[in-house]
């Protein structure tokens, strides 16, 4: 919305009408005084997220540095997956990297080879194996495959030839796009070998 010049006891609705405030409902003044406060919260906390992110990556980014220069090693370019531990091994943290993958034109070369080999096998095929392609090239809701279920299908032990020229269109269809680095902190679980995750997701709290 563009910033409108308002009159002393007026506020400005969601239709940008000017309304006195006495014209206000009780219960409509309240209840935009609470979306207000908890709006400001979050704005707080959304704040404070940032920060928080950007500080954990230099820091452990400058220990990764300050750990290698102890053998005498000088890191450079992007750095991958790292997990520190905390000297009594109650805390972890770990920078993790995740890779966004696409598939190229050769993917619709693998799935014409796999559907020869569904026609061919039709009469012997395991159901199983058709259910599993079948649902490896379903689109999710934006119209995107799911690369997870479609890279899947390469743990399948087929000896079939064309199947084995399929999967290896798969893997050269597969096109690392981009990456985005997470931190996660993690807290272990009593005396297990377990840790769980301190979660700074607020859906996750």
């Amino acid at each position: 919305m563009t910033a409108t010049a308002i009159p002393a006891g007026y506020r400005q609705d969601a239709q940008r009408r000017l309304v006195h405030e006495s014209l206000i409902k009780p219960i409509d003044q309240a209840r935009d005084k609470l979306v207000l406060e908890i709006v400001e919260k979050a704005q707080r906390l959304n704040a404070q997220l940032a920060e928080f992110k950007g500080s954990a990556f230099g820091d452990v980014a400058a220990f990764v540095e300050l750990s290698a220069e102890e053998y005498g090693v000088k890191l450079g370019g992007k750095k991958g997956n790292v997990s520190l531990l905390s000297f009594d091994g109650r805390y972890m943290i770990k920078k993790a990297v995740q890779e966004s993958v696409q598939f190229d034109e050769r993917l619709q070369a693998a799935r014409a080879l796999i559907d020869e080999c569904l026609l061919e096998w039709t009469e012997g095929a395991r159901p199983e194996v058709v259910t599993l392609v079948n649902d490896a090239f379903r689109t999710d809701t934006k119209g995107e495959i799911r690369t997870a279920r479609v890279l899947a299908l390469r743990r399948l032990e087929i000896v079939d030839e064309r199947w084995q020229r399929a999967m290896k269109a798969i893997g050269e269809a597969c096109q690392v796009v981009g990456s985005k680095d997470y931190i996660r902190v993690y807290e272990r679980v009593g005396d297990t070998d377990q840790f769980k995750a301190i979660s700074l997701d607020i859906a996750g709290a």
